[in-house]
């Protein structure tokens, strides 16, 4: 792991994005720890996907601070690129590839080569099922299978801290589930696991969510805390309930 031990695995202080007179995301402060499962809940624009670029080093802060597994994201991107795994809401497999094939093709880019690059294949070929699979092209799986190859290829490397955008947008329930599974196991061997879902019932998976509407962090906490925050039932109601108060549609 990378840095000091005990110190959380993603932490922002004020961290700010502004597009001319757009402010994506407002004085951002979080503290998440390692092996949590963690989600960011909100609607289009509210600020979640502009959080997890900043967070990978793929876009500078306007202003702010943001350490992720030690590593100061505006200081040092590239050392932070190397230590997360990032698995985006597009589609980023090769069709023409086998699973093996793609398998390998990360691995490589992540630095895993010959004998060592060769055993992790395998290794996530056997622990994700893929072995009657191995030889099929990406582009022939369902939905499903692809979305957990995705996850494979991310993972592939063994990061400390993993990013997933929308991972199960498109899903059938019943995948989703299976690669939800994965996601408990992934943490509980230590992984932090950083989510954003429109998926009320994926969020109530994380063990701590924090809500975002338009670019500002309305609240923070356990899913259950947040509802008992905003005095609703669920945290599908507590959400419904704060487009309403802003006069948005959902």
């Amino acid at each position: 792991m990378t840095g000091p031990a005990g110190e959380p695995a993603i932490v922002t202080e004020a961290l700010h994005k502004r597009f001319g007179e757009l402010v994506a995301v407002e004085r951002l402060d979080l503290v998440i720890q390692r092996g949590e499962i963690f989600g960011l809940l909100g609607s289009n624009g509210s600020g979640k996907t502009t959080t997890i670029r900043m967070l990978t080093g793929l876009m500078p802060p306007t202003s702010g601070t943001a350490r992720v597994a030690g590593i100061d994201v505006v200081r040092e991107p590239e050392a932070v690129r190397r230590r997360l795994g990032y698995m985006s809401q597009r589609y980023g497999l090769y069709d023409d590839l086998t699973v093996e094939e793609n398998l390998r093709f990360y691995a490589g880019l992540y630095g895993l080569m010959g004998a060592e690059g060769k055993a992790r294949v395998e290794e996530l070929i056997a622990e994700l099922a893929f072995t009657p699979r191995r030889r099929q092209l990406a582009g022939t799986l369902s939905g499903g299978w692809k979305q957990r190859l995705s996850l494979a290829c991310a993972t592939s490397h063994r990061p400390d801290v993993l990013f997933l955008d929308e991972p199960t947008a498109g899903v059938d329930p019943a995948a989703r589930r299976q690669f939800w599974q994965v996601i408990r196991e992934l943490a509980g061997r230590g992984t932090t696991i950083l989510v954003t879902t429109h998926y009320m019932d994926e969020a109530e998976r994380c063990g701590r969510v924090a809500l975002l509407w338009r670019g500002k962090l309305v609240t923070v906490g356990a899913p259950h805390e947040i509802t008992v925050q905003l005095g609703q039932p669920t945290l599908e109601d507590a959400f419904i309930a704060l487009q309403e108060r802003d006069g948005a549609t959902a």
